[in-house]
């Protein structure tokens, strides 16, 4: 595999399942070894399928994909070595955590991934230890996972993908279903993976976390084509844009890095303590004297 090449790049890609109508139209982009993307989109755009598709869990119905300057198919990824190479390099965190999750155990979850890339009992131990004292999970190796709360659950999922130790990871709305906490506690270890050089591509609704992790945005419209791509900064303050792409309400706007939803009263508005100033990235929700407060978009799957 090519050392230089990027970590994705796709050409006039489409996809629609047996006789459905197109689920993707005609994406042609490349996604760059350390870049952190955030997928925008309407529920139904197509988000979902994105992400399998540069997982190698889905393959285009037209068009082409490379993944590190290799053709990602089916029939390549039927070679076990091919495979075994490209799920050590691109690790898949579901939107539902418990679609991921399925071992007796948390330890057991975490250390699946290496035993099943054939290495040592040793590494494989030094390895789950490791991604759960990173994760502050350490406590939870012998708790099984079905009784986690939602963002125990999602630290564990997270933890086997990074257990085997990959350069991309693809993230399926991240932060739905978590309290405010563990949303904060996300967004920093996303920050933190993207300093240490890894390629995150994360679907989501929530444009705050966008706006914070993200280097570059990438927005599909309900036609299922791409209608945005450029630097995450600029993407997510166009507000016309994100009203055609129904990723905003008519009355939302940003103000001191948060996004607000309400209705103004006569006059205008006066916010009661302004954030961070413009262009800084938002580290939580605002509130707006006589409003409700800021609220997320809608998160969910195709």
């Amino acid at each position: 595999m090519s050392s230089r090449a990027p970590a994705f790049d796709l050409e006039a890609v489409s996809f629609a399942f047996a006789g459905g109508p197109p689920v993707l139209s005609d994406l042609t982009l490349a996604i760059e070894r350390g870049e952190t993307v955030a997928l925008l989109g309407a529920n139904g755009s197509g988000k979902s399928t994105f992400l399998k598709l540069l997982g190698g869990l889905l393959f285009p119905s037209a068009g082409k994909i490379r993944a590190f300057g290799e053709a990602l198919t089916e029939r390549a990824l039927r070679d076990e070595a091919a495979s075994q190479a490209f799920r050590r390099r691109v690790g898949f965190v579901f939107h539902n955590a418990d679609a991921q999750l399925f071992s007796a155990t948390v330890r057991d979850e975490i250390a699946f991934g290496p035993l099943h890339l054939g290495l040592g009992r040793e590494e494989v131990e030094r390895r789950t230890l490791d991604v759960a004292a990173m994760l502050s999970i350490d406590r939870l190796l012998e708790r099984a996972p079905f009784r986690l709360s939602a963002g125990e659950k999602r630290r564990v999922a997270l933890a086997c993908v990074l257990s085997i130790g990959p350069e991309v990871l693809l993230l399926d709305e991240p932060t739905s279903g978590l309290d405010p906490r563990t949303q904060r506690w996300l967004a920093e270890m996303l920050v933190t993976l993207r300093r240490a050089g890894k390629t995150i591509v994360a679907a989501t609704h929530d444009l705050e976390l966008a706006a914070e992790v993200a280097d570059r945005a990438v927005v599909l419209g309900e036609d299922h084509r791409v209608h945005a791509d450029g630097r995450a900064a600029t993407v997510l303050t166009d507000i016309t844009l994100l009203l055609s792409v129904n990723l905003i309400h008519a009355q939302s706007h940003w103000h001191g890095g948060h996004l607000h939803v309400h209705q103004a009263p006569p006059g205008g508005h006066r916010h009661e303590a302004d954030g961070p100033g413009e262009g800084d990235r938002p580290s939580s929700r605002g509130r707006e004297t006589g409003a409700p407060e800021s609220v997320e978009p809608p998160a969910g799957q195709e």
